[in-house]
């Protein structure tokens, strides 16, 4: 049994210097091909043509047009008074139209300020997702991992309680032992039956998580247990919060989008005041009558535009605006208790979870040598019964499976504290 032990051990051995090479390829495949993410590369396109769209209104329009049309006139009256029919009438006439502003009160300036901060945001928001999936992609990686050796733990531990049984079994007609010890063992394989059970369908439930955050995978025994990342994380609470005061994406967007909201006042003042443009036009019409032939017309016109009244829309949308902005201002400030908040507590996450590490490894050194002890006085017939076996066994195994969670959640933790401060991307990763 000793031997079994062993073996035992061996197979459950579980820790964070584990988490491996394939963590990297699973980040990058995450990073590559998620569709929020790619979306969101998209909305970066979007931002830019709205950049074009805005510097498109510093240029002069030029409009060509042509009409034709037919006309039926069976009586007119001709220069001498007299009656004079024309019929079937064709005119064709075609104008060129150059049209510029000259004056608008800064408006287009501060749209296309307004859509270069746009860009700005759809950046910031990129590596917000960008974030959010590469830790979704970890959750899901090392959560299949566990999954997996945990479904190994106890299939081990069923074949444990198998040879169990059938130890007792052999020591009951050797009248070593009672029916309520061999009872006892056949218990405990049932216990561990059902638990192998559950953890089949816990890597069921881990395979399609990874599938849906980071796409197919053929066989779950080729993720390796490696972590080559070199986590640099800050060397305290102070400063995390520092560095998270220049690179949360939460913040930032939070600033950014404050600064449109006082573009978008600007153009609204602007909206109140004058506009001037400047025009020219150029046409040519022929066929026009039976008289002419053709005719040529050429026009330069300067156009001022007040809105005097507009029902009290334009001030309105001003009004509206500046609600916005001290809304955005609001937002800022929340952005900014907030993300407090998620430094401290992925922190305090990251401390804990790296004491309670330490003392589950302590466990863990303890349940094994208890249970080497226990097994050796068992076999050796010094009193241990059954019991004690099951329950050190039971024991050890607890113990393990503790340690396995409690690897993969200071993993974690150290993850979730990059993320908090902005620094979950694949540039800090280095995996791009």
């Amino acid at each position: 049994m000793k031997k079994i032990f062993v073996y035992f051990l061996i197979i459950l051995f579980f820790n964070t210097s584990l988490f491996a090479d394939n963590l990297a390829e699973a980040l990058l495949k995450a990073y590559n091909k998620n569709p929020k993410l790619n979306a969101e590369r998209e909305n970066i396109n979007i931002s830019k043509e709205d950049i074009n769209i805005s510097k498109s209104d510093f240029l002069p329009t030029i409009t060509l047009s042509g009409t034709k049309s037919k006309e039926d006139t069976s009586k007119l009256t001709n220069q001498s008074g007299g009656d004079a029919s024309i019929t079937d009438v064709d005119p064709l006439t075609t104008s060129l139209l150059i049209e510029q502003t000259l004056y608008d009160g800064r408006s287009r300036n501060a749209d296309l300020e307004k859509n270069k901060l746009g860009l700005d945001v759809s950046k910031i928001k990129l590596l917000k997702v960008e974030q959010e999936i590469l830790y979704q992609a970890i959750e899901a990686y090392t959560g299949l991992v566990l999954a997996n050796n945990k479904y190994k733990i106890n299939q081990s531990n069923v074949n444990l309680f198998e040879r169990q049984v059938e130890t007792d079994q052999a020591r009951l007609e050797k009248g070593q032992i009672s029916v309520v010890d061999l009872a006892q063992s056949e218990s405990s394989l049932a216990g561990a039956n059902a638990k192998f059970i559950e953890a089949k369908n816990e890597v069921v439930t881990g395979k399609l998580i990874y599938e849906n955050v980071i796409g197919s995978i053929d066989n779950i025994n080729n993720l390796t247990d490696k972590l080559n990342f070199n986590l640099k994380l800050p060397e305290s609470l102070a400063k995390a919060n520092e560095i998270s005061q220049k690179n949360n994406p939460e913040l930032i967007i939070a600033k950014l989008e404050l600064q449109q909201a006082e573009k978008d006042i600007q153009i609204a003042q602007a909206d109140l005041g004058p506009s001037a443009t400047l025009s020219f036009e150029t046409s040519q019409t022929e066929d026009l009558s039976a008289t002419y032939d053709e005719r040529d017309k050429s026009i330069l016109k300067a156009t001022v535009k007040w809105p005097f009244y507009t029902g009290g829309k334009n001030r309105a949308t001003l009004n509206k605006n500046k609600n916005l902005s001290n809304q955005k201002r609001l937002l800022l400030e929340d952005a900014i208790t907030s993300n407090r908040t998620t430094v401290a507590s992925a922190w305090s996450s990251y401390q804990s979870s790296k004491s309670l590490l330490n003392s589950v490894r302590s466990q863990v050194r303890a349940a094994e040598i208890a249970n080497e002890g226990i097994t050796v006085e068992y076999e050796s017939g010094l009193g241990r019964s059954t019991l004690d076996v099951i329950q050190s066994n039971t024991l050890l195994l607890d113990s393990k499976t503790s340690l396995a969670n409690a690897e993969r959640n200071y993993l974690l933790s150290q993850f979730k504290v990059l993320e908090s401060i902005g620094l979950l991307t694949a540039k800090h990763l280095q995996i791009n």
